[in-house]
């Protein structure tokens, strides 16, 4: 089946509410495709199969309902061998049939097909041009570049080099993290050539976050001097708020080895996830906690601004 591009036409501006773990759930899913932008969680974040597909259903249910056109959603996907319940979750998205999904963590190639009977698209998350031409190679639809300064798991290099090295050679759709954190961030994310921008920390402090109320004060609090880079705590690199880091015991100077990439252990049922808490260096932004809705009217005119400012440069150098 040919995967339908039209679902973007309802968008209000290029962007997609990036899957946080612990912290995106259905609610902030469902507001974000109503406010315009794709809205997407991780099905870890429902601890069960049974709960991933009540999730499943009220988000369908709830946006075929909505009495004006929704941005679509996506559901984000841990490939990884250690996620044993990735073949249930697939299961319950095929019945569901999600229009994007965007796989993390390993090789894109074990879903594609299945994600494609039904005419979903799939984005493979990647965090290098090695990783990006695997999952090309493994028949995906498009890319989400991570690149330095995300929350959770982080790529390293600068966006400038990742999209630059990425559009070579890759004609599909592109998505670019990486501390984008404001309307004028998406308009230089698509001069760099992207599709759309992905935005996580941004939605942490947000009322329709899951996660604690110390959470959300603390990224308002944050500035990027407050980000930490470690790979000790899940196996991969991510960027942790110092803060939580040293509340939960860490010693900064003498961080541990290398952790262990295991969704059996590390899941949404450990207790570690308490205290631990992950953001990106665009942490500065969050100054309140708002609604995802008036999130996204402020990147909205944000966004229409940086336009209109960019062009009136174009005229004022001669180049439009």
């Amino acid at each position: 089946m040919k995967a339908n591009t039209d679902i973007f036409l309802n968008m209000k501006i290029p962007a997609i509410q990036a899957p946080m773990f612990l912290i995106s759930g259905p609610d902030m899913v469902i507001n974000a495709c109503k406010s315009g932008i794709i809205g997407c969680f991780p099905t870890p974040n429902a601890r069960t199969t049974q709960i991933l597909e009540e999730w499943l259903d009220t988000i369908t249910k709830t946006l075929a309902q909505h009495d004006a056109p929704v941005a679509p959603w996506a559901v984000n996907l841990i490939v990884h061998p250690s996620n044993k319940r990735l073949s249930e979750d697939l299961a319950l998205i095929v019945k569901y049939k999600p229009p994007i999904i965007i796989t993390a963590l390993g090789s894109p190639k074990s879903v594609v097909d299945a994600i494609h009977s039904y005419g979903g698209l799939v984005f493979a998350d990647v965090i290098n041009p090695t990783y990006a031409r695997k999952a090309a190679n493994a028949g995906v639809d498009g890319l989400v570049l991570i690149s330095v300064g995300a929350g959770g798991h982080t790529g390293y290099l600068s966006p400038f080099t990742f999209m630059s090295e990425i559009r070579q050679w890759w004609d599909g759709i592109v998505v670019l993290g990486g501390g984008i954190n404001s309307g004028d961030s998406i308009v230089a994310a698509q001069a760099l050539g992207a599709d759309f921008a992905y935005l996580g920390t941004l939605f942490i402090a947000s009322e329709e976050a899951t996660c604690q109320p110390e959470y959300k004060k603390m990224v308002v609090d944050a500035s990027s001097n407050d980000i930490v880079s470690s790979d000790a705590i899940t196996g991969v690199t991510a960027n942790w708020l110092k803060q939580s880091l040293i509340q939960a015991g860490y010693d900064l100077e003498n961080m541990p080895k290398k952790g262990e990439v295991d969704f059996t252990k590390n899941g949404a049922d450990n207790k570690r996830w308490k205290n631990l808490w992950a953001a990106g260096q665009g942490v500065a932004a969050s100054t309140s906690i708002s609604s995802v809705s008036q999130i996204v009217i402020k990147l909205d005119k944000e966004y229409k601004f940086a336009l209109a400012k960019l062009n009136k440069l174009q005229k004022l150098r001669g180049f439009g």
